[in-house]
């Protein structure tokens, strides 16, 4: 049975990074295999994990409509042997991009993409970490669905947490098989106030936990490295994983 993580949230809070720390984190268990999904067109999950993408389902789309599918090949046998070309496999995990999209502004075809593999998948993994893209658009499109866990990731600011109140209410409203839903306050400076906690219950938001500002996200950022890779000593890293241990089950 596939146990299945989503993260959401709006731009810049820090929501990748925090999905590479999942995928480090369920490693550190051995809960493996492990399908860390990239759903977001801005895709840079590959950059957090230390991974070079060749191939993307949004790109072998753009080939398979400019004409390069090989003679004697059938347009949906080509596109399912780059779907497998897409999967860039590691060690510990293994990652898929849904990459850019097809036309200005539409993603409708590279998101089908993506949902047809993750269900052909599915039984390939035991764990699915899914890296969505900003905003609300992936629920609406149900790209995330029948998720164990939906972790809506928010600086802590009034705006970010509106827009995450936004998305649990839509995940809810939609019914996409949604087990639980968490939120996560990232970037924090200290432990947050009575006002930002009052913020939190009118937005319906159940806090798994607080994970505060860290210089080494910022350094290993910066510096091109894979922020999969950050030490024991990261203060960003301990507190995730003490959220993951909270609410993730064992």
């Amino acid at each position: 049975m596939q146990y299945s993580i989503a993260l959401a949230g709006k731009g810049g809070v820090g929501k990748t990074t925090i999905a590479g720390m999942l995928v480090k984190y369920m490693v550190s268990k051995g809960k493996k295999p492990i399908l860390a999904v990239d759903a977001d067109s801005n895709a840079n999950f590959n950059e957090v994990l230390g991974l070079e993408v060749e191939e993307t389902l949004g790109g072998a789309r753009e080939k398979m409509k400019k004409g390069e599918v090989p003679s004697g090949m059938t347009k949906d046998l080509f596109i399912e042997m780059k779907m497998e070309e897409a999967i860039c496999e590691s060690e510990d995990y293994d990652l898929i991009v849904m990459g850019q999209p097809e036309g200005s502004g539409c993603y409708c075809a590279a998101n089908s993409l993506l949902t047809r593999f993750l269900e052909r998948l599915a039984e390939n993994y035991k764990y699915l970490v899914i890296d969505n893209e900003a905003g609300m658009e992936h629920i609406s499109r149900l790209t995330t669905k029948d998720v164990d866990i939906l972790l809506i990731v928010s600086d802590p600011s009034r705006r970010g947490l509106q827009a995450a109140g936004r998305i649990n209410k839509l995940a809810q409203d939609l019914s996409i098989g949604m087990g639980k839903s968490y939120l996560i306050l990232n970037q924090a400076k200290g432990e947050p106030s009575e006002a930002l906690l009052k913020v939190i219950e009118d937005e319906g938001l159940e806090l798994a936990g607080t994970v505060p500002e860290d210089d080494l996200v910022y350094d290993f950022d910066l510096n091109g490295q894979p922020t999969i890779e950050l030490p024991e000593e990261s203060a960003s890293q301990k507190a995730v994983f003490a959220i993951f241990d909270k609410i993730i089950e064992p």
